[in-house]
């Protein structure tokens, strides 16, 4: 049976911790005459992008990739849902239901929200010290009003084979200025146009 839970617990962080990728969820404001947009659902994938910062507040390192969903849907209302799924013989799902907020490079609390991340690129280095992950344009930090998990009986026990490294390689082939340009092209508004990183 599903719980309701106050806040993240040891237990809660150690299943987070294990878990290989994430699923992150939100929709654009609905008008009075139901239009909204689209609702978008984005898997999140590396193990070191996901931190728990309080019991009752999380964050991830948004990396730049084809879309730029997520963020302007928390920048219009704020709403996310974070989904942990395991696919290991352990039957759980679990559900962080909150109010996210954007936090780009320049920010002043962007050092502080950088540091909980250790920045492990394609050569497993780790840059520590906040030093940000290559190709990591925002972090997504939210304050989870809602925590509850569920049974996940219908979810397929899998084996994870690896990570796969193509984000790293792509961001690591581009300069700066190459990622500043992909993304002023293809990032700067949601599909539904709404500004992201404009």
């Amino acid at each position: 049976m599903g719980k309701v839970y106050p806040g993240l617990d040891q237990r809660l962080r150690s299943f987070i911790a294990r878990q290989p990728m994430f699923f992150v969820a939100t929709a654009p404001s609905v008008t009075a005459g139901g239009d909204g947009g689209h609702v978008n659902i984005s898997p999140k994938g590396y193990r070191d992008t996901f931190a728990v910062l309080g019991p009752r507040t999380v964050a991830y390192a948004d990396l730049t990739g084809s879309g730029a969903e997520t963020v302007a849907h928390v920048r219009d209302n704020g709403r996310i849902t974070i989904m942990f799924c395991s696919f290991t013989s352990q039957a759980k799902i679990l559900r962080l239901y909150g109010r996210g907020r954007v936090a780009l490079p320049g920010d002043a609390d962007w050092p502080a929200l950088a540091s909980a991340f250790p920045a492990t690129g394609e050569n497993g280095t780790t840059g520590g010290n906040g030093a940000q992950r290559r190709g990591q344009r925002a972090i997504i930090v939210v304050e989870v009003d809602r925590i509850a998990d569920s049974c996940g009986y219908g979810v397929p026990v899998m084996e994870l084979s690896h990570e796969r490294n193509l984000l790293d390689q792509w961001s690591g082939n581009l300069s700066d200025d190459e990622l500043d340009a992909y993304r002023a092209e293809n990032n700067a508004v949601s599909i539904d146009g709404l500004p992201a990183l404009s």
